[in-house]
């Protein structure tokens, strides 16, 4: 059977930490991959990051997935098209046949979106992906038999809830067969509903509607993510119950150790 990281803390009911990976660089993913053997997954960030989706998706996730010999955290993709769109088909395909080991889709709105979402990460009977790539097997580990037939368990379906109609229509997104995970997004959340961004956790009124999305969430069944951005924070929201919690990104990490240890070499 295919497994990952991620797949078995969620299974064991442990907060599962990560990291947002937005700068690309086969090297840079297998650095921040090999930081700590606390990190259960990394985002792979194609949506605001700088990681082009093609190829740099699918190099990233190979060079995080071969980061330690027993293989790295578990490589999650956001793609860059939103639930609005009418181009998640193809970038689904594309991360998932790169060897991710989960999605995640910006701004899914509606329970028909999360459907969508869903129709195409999974192999037929369950979905419509296609099956043929010679290589994401290769990168799970596995032949391409034991993938097709345990993929539709293993792969990780995260829909981002992150604008008002989205919380308007969070109970039946949720209750969406499929979808795995309701994931977070604090700032877009914030600012679409007429709130600033946090700076650094959240207006008291958008906690309010992130403690509704976490009981949404699990009153499904389903398990629920939050972006934070530091350690700090993220330990917060795993004793609320948070089951994906990430902790920092490779840019904030590399901006603060700098700056830290400019900080105590110049006593400032």
């Amino acid at each position: 059977m295919a497994s990952h990281p991620l797949l078995r803390a969620l299974k064991a009911n442990k907060p599962a930490f990560g990291v947002w990976l937005t700068l690309p660089g086969v090297f840079h993913a297998r650095t921040v991959a090999q930081a700590s053997s606390h990190l259960s997954w990394i985002a792979v960030d194609c949506e605001h990051g700088l990681i082009p989706l093609v190829p740099g998706a699918a190099e990233s996730v190979a060079a995080i997935q071969g980061a330690r010999p027993t293989g790295g955290p578990s490589a999650i993709v956001r793609i860059p098209a939103t639930g609005v769109t009418s181009s998640l088909s193809w970038q689904i395909k594309n991360v998932l046949d790169g060897g991710a080991h989960g999605i995640i889709v910006p701004m899914v709105s509606t329970a028909a979106q999360a459907k969508d979402v869903v129709c195409d990460s999974r192999f037929p009977p369950i979905g419509r992906r296609g099956f043929g790539s010679p290589f994401t097997h290769g990168t799970w580990g596995v032949t391409s038999s034991e993938y097709l037939e345990s993929a539709n368990d293993s792969i990780l379906v995260m829909v981002q809830i992150e604008n008002k109609e989205a919380v308007e229509n969070v109970h039946e997104i949720a209750s969406v067969e499929g979808v795995d995970v309701l994931f977070i997004g604090p700032y877009d959340l914030s600012i679409s509903l007429g709130y600033p961004k946090p700076s650094p956790d959240p207006h008291p009124d958008i906690e309010k509607v992130i403690q509704k999305i976490l009981h949404a969430a699990h009153g499904s069944g389903k398990k629920c993510a939050i972006y934070c951005t530091s350690g700090e924070q993220a330990a917060v929201r795993a004793k609320e119950g948070f089951d994906i919690i990430n902790v920092t990104s490779d840019m904030g990490a590399m901006a603060d150790g700098i700056a830290a240890q400019l900080a105590a070499a110049t006593g400032n």
